[in-house]
């Protein structure tokens, strides 16, 4: 077989020449305000919160057409909630599996993810708003040297969200400091990077994760993490934004932000529930919000039961929360 001269051209260029994948993925750092790719890119997300992978696995969906659904619907994040519940009953080799087939999947599709120990409650006191949320100290050091170890190399891995939402239940679970809580969040940082991990620690705020104001006067004394808020629209009455920039947005000016809960419920709505019962004039308000300021955000959540759930059957029909934010995910350009 003879060659073209451009044949040649061609075939040495590949041989010589380093083919880059679509589905390589930048480590994701902390710069001052924001989020930057290790080539110094910025980067804003926009994504949505699966439901737990233990409960998608037994509903049949933890697979790649549903994130292949997340992806369509304009995300560039996924996070995971993992219910200490679920970690114990499916138990550490086989939920790691879960977690495992998700991360491919979600970098198959050049999507990161944020893994998050979803529990709801007071840890120092070790008593929590329900059952499905029961852990220890321990058990949350443990997690996370489980998954530094595992994952803290993975570049997809971009964020360790330490506790979903720390809240005392208005004194029902006993009471906390904000220097006891960064003080366990500084612990959990420390083992998570003795154990390798490279990704982003989130530490959230009081009120079930919402009230951000300590970080004005005591930020934690460690780099490279990131605060969190879940600012759904019954935490405040409107208007809502000179409300936020007080209890959370101001954060921004010095330290990254991500919203990893947003999302709204009408009242007639199946699940409807307080802090969540709104329209779509929240979601203006709050996504018109981040993006002037340049915060990240994940809406809540990609089941069709758990509310405010953002489709309603097998097809994944948006509802009216999954509308409004379907048609807002897709509008980005990345």
């Amino acid at each position: 077989m003879t060659f073209s001269k451009i044949s040649i051209i061609i075939l040495l260029f590949f041989t010589i020449t380093p083919i880059l994948s679509q589905n390589d993925i930048n480590r994701i750092l902390v710069k001052e305000n924001t989020f930057i790719k290790d080539n110094g890119e910025t980067i804003i997300f926009r994504g949505l919160n699966t439901s737990d992978p233990d409960k998608l696995e037994n509903d049949g969906l933890w697979n790649k057409s549903y994130f292949e659904e997340i992806k369509s619907w304009g995300a560039n994040l996924v996070r995971f909630p993992v219910h200490p519940t679920a970690w114990n009953k499916r138990g550490k080799k086989a939920y790691l599996e879960l977690l495992d087939k998700g991360i491919t999947w979600a970098k198959e599709l050049n999507m990161y993810v944020i893994i998050d120990w979803h529990s709801i409650g007071n840890l120092r006191t070790e008593m929590y708003q329900d059952d499905m949320y029961d852990t220890s100290k321990k058990e949350t050091f443990n997690f996370w040297r489980i998954i530094a170890k595992r994952y803290g190399n993975n570049p997809t891995v971009a964020f360790y969200e330490l506790f979903n939402e720390p809240t005392t239940y208005n004194g029902e679970l006993g009471s906390v400091t904000w220097e006891y809580w960064s003080d366990l969040n500084i612990e959990m940082i420390k083992i998570i990077r003795a154990n390798g991990g490279e990704g982003i620690p989130l530490v959230a705020g009081f009120n079930w994760a919402y009230d951000l104001t300590p970080v004005k006067e005591k930020p934690l004394n460690i780099e490279g993490i990131a605060y969190v808020s879940h600012p759904y629209p019954q935490k405040r009455e409107k208007p809502w934004e000179s409300k936020w920039t007080k209890d959370w947005g101001f954060v921004k000016k010095t330290y990254p932000v991500i919203l990893t809960e947003i999302g709204f419920c009408g009242p007639e709505d199946p699940g409807a529930h307080s802090p969540v019962i709104s329209d779509e004039s929240y979601g203006d308000a709050i996504t018109n919000y981040c993006d002037e300021n340049g915060i990240s955000y994940l809406i809540w959540v990609f089941d069709k039961e758990w509310a405010p759930r953002l489709y309603t059957d097998d097809k994944y029909t948006p509802s009216r929360h999954g509308k409004y934010f379907k048609k807002k995910l897709q509008s980005y350009k990345y």
